[in-house]
């Protein structure tokens, strides 16, 4: 799925008060992390994750991150990446994120 441009601002919006739910330290990209990062998109759909790495590495693993998960890259600002996945499991329109 293919953001516009109105949809990654809104989504901007949605997780400027968000905490970023993963980090990724000095190991890098694990088996675990990527397990986590697919439950946690899949509760959560829209998610920031903290990188300490320099800038390069940080893009980087923000792409293989997206191109693993199936995510959409909706900002990076700094160490945070904002990631976007539409969730399997909510069916209800109430429980799905809106933007």
């Amino acid at each position: 799925m293919a953001l516009t441009k109105l949809n990654i601002r809104n989504l901007r919006s949605l997780a400027h008060h968000l905490n970023p739910l993963i980090l990724i330290g000095e190991k890098g990209i694990t088996d675990n992390l990527l397990a986590q990062l697919d439950c946690v998109l899949e509760d959560h759909e829209l998610i920031k994750i903290r990188i300490a790495a320099d800038k390069a590495e940080r893009h980087k693993i923000t792409e293989e991150l997206c191109q693993t998960s199936r995510a959409e890259l909706v900002q990076i600002i700094g160490r945070v990446s904002i990631l976007y996945r539409k969730s399997q499991k909510k069916k209800k329109p109430e429980e799905r994120l809106r933007f």
